[in-house]
């Protein structure tokens, strides 16, 4: 109540001091201050209430109280925005575009500001302002908007101003029924709208990719769980089978199968190995093999020492040695020689396991899944630039290379 009755008593004293100043000019002019000027000046003085009490009644119905701050027809805000200076610009940008009958809106993106103009409306027939509020029908026809976007450290302070399009000594005579305080609470609801719907999207964007990221996950966990029991099963039916045959050769292989089995279960459930640790078991898987095999089969291995570390899906390295076996080498009347070669360069790295066994020609045939599941688990752990080219070898059998971004061994140790 107190601001009320202080706006009020501040617009009467002030139209009363001018029309005193008026009344000692009014001789100059007129000659005397007869009775037309009582009327005029009595006239402006209604108007002046009136003007006053509208806009009293158009601020309380707006904001639910009268105060101060929410009385003035200049309005400022301060708000803090959690995104960089160009999207804070962008955001303070659209909601000050989104006012109604905003017009002149020149914006400076290199130093941050936004200015508009508002024209001004009755706020209750949406016409130019009351014809009870004259002076401001005739002398201030809109209001401004002032922007300023100031950089931080991850969030960025914006600073708005609303105020009538005029000096601040209008301040004084005239009142703004509201419309700044209006626009002012406009604005700043549409910037809170628009920052929360951008930290939803975010959040549904980083929701999703972790879906997405845990779906990657549990399908190379079904792939990598698919390789493990073809070769267990393989080697225990070889086994069986060498118990009725040859004992002695079925406990050596039970033997190097327990030694396989020892160095690949503490990483049955990782996704991702490194070449050292695949070297390491297809030779002990070679060492079962060669048990059924015996000096038909052979295996040369040239990689540089620096490629160890290098990161490839578990089990990648066996499945080529189980197909070039399987499909190359196993139906040769004579057996053959696997070679595992191992190239670096400058943006990736290439691991080839080749054979000289019959190759595409031969009678032998498979289903392909193995070599479906290992494009895939390549594709899922390193990204689409990893890849597998199966090719004939010369002068006979075949080889298959994969390809390894460099990107992706950089995200494996890191």
């Amino acid at each position: 109540m107190s601001a009320s009755l202080s706006l009020l008593f501040r617009i009467l004293l002030a139209w009363a001091v001018a029309l005193i100043v008026a009344a000692i000019i009014w001789p100059e002019i007129f000659g005397s201050t007869g009775s037309i000027f009582a009327l005029v000046a009595i006239f402006l003085l209604v108007v002046a209430v009136t003007s006053t009490l509208s806009h009293l009644r158009r601020v309380k119905l707006l904001a639910g109280r009268l105060d101060r701050d929410c009385l003035a027809s200049r309005q400022r805000r301060q708000i803090e925005i959690p995104l960089d200076a160009a999207q804070a610009f962008e955001v303070v940008e659209a909601a000050i575009g989104e006012l109604p009958r905003v017009e002149e809106i020149d914006s400076s993106p290199g130093s941050l500001q936004i200015r508009a103009k508002v024209p001004r409306i009755d706020p209750y027939n949406v016409r130019p302002p009351s014809r009870w509020n004259p002076v401001a029908r005739l002398a201030i026809k809109r209001n401004q908007v002032s922007a300023v976007v100031t950089p931080g450290e991850g969030t960025s302070s914006v600073t708005l101003l609303f105020e009538p399009e005029a000096g601040a000594w209008v301040d004084l005579l005239v009142v703004d029924e509201g419309s700044n305080f209006e626009n002012a609470e406009a604005v700043t609801r549409s910037i809170t709208r628009r920052v929360g719907e951008q930290r939803r999207s975010e959040q549904a964007t980083a929701q999703q990719n972790a879906t997405e990221k845990e779906l990657s996950v549990a399908r190379l966990n079904l792939l990598h769980a698919q390789i493990e029991p073809h070769f267990l099963y393989n080697t225990l039916a070889n086994a069986q089978v060498l118990t009725r045959t040859d004992p002695a050769r079925a406990e050596q292989m039970l033997g190097h199968l327990i030694q396989y089995l020892r160095s690949s279960l503490p990483s049955v459930d990782e996704s991702m190995s490194t070449l050292g640790v695949e070297l390491e078991r297809t030779r002990a898987y070679l060492e079962i093999l060669k048990i059924r095999m015996g000096a038909r089969l052979n295996l040369q291995v040239d990689v540089p020492p620096a490629l160890e570390q290098l990161p490839l899906p578990s089990m990648a390295l066996q499945t080529l040695v189980e197909n070039a076996i399987k499909h190359g080498l196993e139906p040769k009347p004579g057996g053959g020689t696997i070679w595992v070669l191992g190239r670096e360069f400058d943006d990736h790295v290439t691991l080839t396991v080749a054979d000289d066994g019959l190759g595409f020609g031969g009678s032998t045939g498979g289903t392909g899944i193995g070599l479906k599941n290992l494009r895939e688990r390549l594709r899922l752990a390193c990204g689409p630039d990893a890849g597998l080219a199966i090719v004939s070898n010369f002068p006979s059998g075949v080889a298959a290379t994969l390809t390894l971004p460099r990107s992706a061994e950089v995200s494996h140790e890191a």
